[in-house]
């Protein structure tokens, strides 16, 4: 799009545009507020929330259909008057940090050469998952008004209703306050990770800089009409023509899937509802004027009315029924941008990325087109600012919208000191990494089909709790199948059969026998079911041996008590 000036009623040519010659210039905000509030220019203000995932593609047919739903009435809350925008941020995370959180640390007591092993085997598992890339999904609304005064109760209002709208979705979600944005936009314009971020409020007045100076890249370079360099990084911004009369559910997740850092970013407008049946009906109006003019040019010509050029038809019939989905179904109509921000650390490693990406685009009917000129403006509209500097939009309605569900599968992976390897995301092929502890019932069960490896997993997750936490580990083992385990990590074997010489001594008691009741009275009930198993017969101990047994009992442990010593 090249931009033209155009003349003031008096006859004067408008001021230029100031072209920035920083990249603090180039960031189109003007303040940010210690809440979490920024002020992207005068008179419009907006906030950030992050959302987690939610199991949405390993889902049956009827969870996927009720989360859809509820997405459609999530996207119906929006009215004309709230900018919003979805961010979802690919980064490449440091490798070396990331190992450094599942290897498990040497604690000189003999089995630090098990723990190596152990180590060495979650590394080779973790490069099997998405090559070290943090996937993080944000929602950004804002609103115009004339002083953050008079905005702030109303972005309040709001985001308490999109909080209680992720909580009826079953997802997690938190509002970002300044300092976390001013992160998440530093992450997203250092992406070559070569700058670290630093931060305060309080040094912002003694040094004099801005919070620009805290995110902006050591350089942006738009040389050319179609990449630009970031940093140590090249990018280029491209924006998905939605040609296809189908969409599909798996378009978004398949952009989320590519093993590249990137920023997929979707602006949506919603539209004032009278505003579009209004816009609809002029639009079938038109399409019937036409219809008309070419029945009497085919009257004239001397064919039939009836043949008409087979695009007015099909128009006609899509006009019509998008009028009677806005009026008699739950639709409102949205302008939607889509955009898609690929980096490489090369140029030919961007436009590998970028084909990957176009090759997405088409196996959906849609098409990828390279922002040409405008590199600057996608860049800036990929920031969470609901600012969108690309005037490209596409008009859909709520269920077209929501067909880009955002959710695609829930990450496991608690970085905790004891947490345990449970395996791979069965989608994205991450570590799953949980301390069963931390969670509202601990318990858990292995379940599988005969040699799908139930007992390699238990055996895992005893040598994992043994190598990691200071838990005592008991196993009750039938098969005798642990035992060479056991062995080897120096615990106790306890053979119990009538040919082994490790007995269990039932009469055996001491004072912490019993929690509450007297231990007396605990053991006498056991001796006396022991004994009716062993000699009690069909009939069971008579009332006269039970009395019997009972008085022995307390007979036999009274010394004991008197001076409760083993011996």
């Amino acid at each position: 799009m090249i931009p033209f000036l155009k003349k003031n009623k008096d006859g004067k040519k408008p001021p230029k545009p100031t072209v920035p010659r920083t990249a603090q210039e180039s960031i189109p905000f003007q303040r940010m507020f210690e809440d979490g509030t920024c002020r992207v220019r005068p008179g419009y203000y907006t906030r950030t929330i992050q959302y987690q995932d939610i199991n949405y593609q390993l889902a049956q047919q009827e969870d996927k259909t009720a989360i859809f739903e509820e997405w459609c009435s999530f996207l119906n809350f929006f009215d004309s008057s709230i900018h919003f925008e979805l961010s979802f941020v690919n980064t490449a995370t440091d490798s070396a940090d990331f190992e450094k959180s599942i290897r498990i640390p040497y604690q000189q007591d003999g089995f630090d050469d098990v723990r190596a092993e152990y180590s060495q085997m979650l590394r080779q598992q973790l490069s099997k998952g998405n090559n070290g890339l943090t996937k993080t999904k944000f929602l950004t609304y804002g609103i115009e008004g004339d002083s953050m005064a008079q905005v702030k109760p109303r972005l309040e209002h709001i985001q308490n209703d999109l909080m209680n709208n992720f909580h009826r979705l079953g997802v997690l979600a938190k509002p970002l306050d300044g300092t976390e944005r001013l992160r998440l936009m530093h992450g997203m314009l250092n992406m070559d990770g070569a700058n670290k971020f630093h931060f305060n409020w309080k040094d912002l007045v003694p040094s004099g800089l801005s919070v620009k100076d805290a995110i902006a890249p050591t350089a942006l370079a738009f040389k050319n009409s179609r990449t630009f360099q970031m940093g140590g990084i090249f990018g280029a911004v491209s924006f998905l023509n939605i040609t296809a009369s189908d969409l599909s559910d798996q378009l978004l997740k398949d952009f989320l899937d590519m093993d590249s850092s990137q920023i997929v970013t979707m602006h949506i407008q919603s539209v004032d509802q009278n505003k579009a049946i209004k816009t609809i009906k002029h639009t079938i109006t038109e399409l019937d004027r036409s219809k008309i003019e070419e029945q009497k040019k085919a009257i004239r010509a001397g064919y039939d009315m009836d043949v008409l050029p087979s695009d007015l038809a099909t128009y006609g019939r899509d006009a019509k029924a998008l009028l009677k989905e806005l009026q008699s179904q739950n639709e409102r109509m949205f302008l939607v941008t889509f955009l898609v921000l690929n980096t490489g650390k090369t140029e030919q490693e961007l436009e590998t990325n970028v084909f990957q990406a176009v090759s997405i685009a088409q196996k959906h009917n849609c098409e990828l087109c390279r922002l040409d000129f405008q590199q600057e403006q996608g860049l800036m509209s990929s920031l969470p600012l609901a600012d969108c500097q690309i005037e490209i939009q596409r008009g859909l309605t709520t269920s077209s919208t929501a067909i880009f569900v955002p959710f695609t599968t829930q990450e496991l992976f608690d970085n905790g000191k004891e947490s345990l390897y449970y395996g791979l995301n069965a989608l994205s092929n991450n570590l799953i990494m949980v301390d069963r502890k931390k969670l509202k019932n601990p318990n858990g069960l292995i379940l599988g089909t005969p040699g799908s490896g139930k007992s390699f997993s238990a055996k895992r997750e005893i040598c994992n709790a043994f190598l990691v936490t200071d838990d005592d580990i008991i196993i009750c083992d039938p098969e005798a199948e642990y035992a060479p385990l056991v062995e080897r990590l120096h615990g106790q074997v306890i053979h119990i059969s009538p040919a082994s010489t490790q007995y269990i001594n039932p009469m055996d008691i001491n004072s912490n026998y019993s929690e509450e009741d007297n231990p007396l009275a605990l053991k006498a009930d056991f001796v006396l079911s022991l004994c009716e198993l062993v000699v009690g017969g069909k009939e069971g101990l008579q009332p006269v041996e039970k009395t019997v047994i009972d008085r022995c009992v307390h007979v036999i442990y009274r010394k004991y008590f008197e001076n409760p010593t083993p011996e």
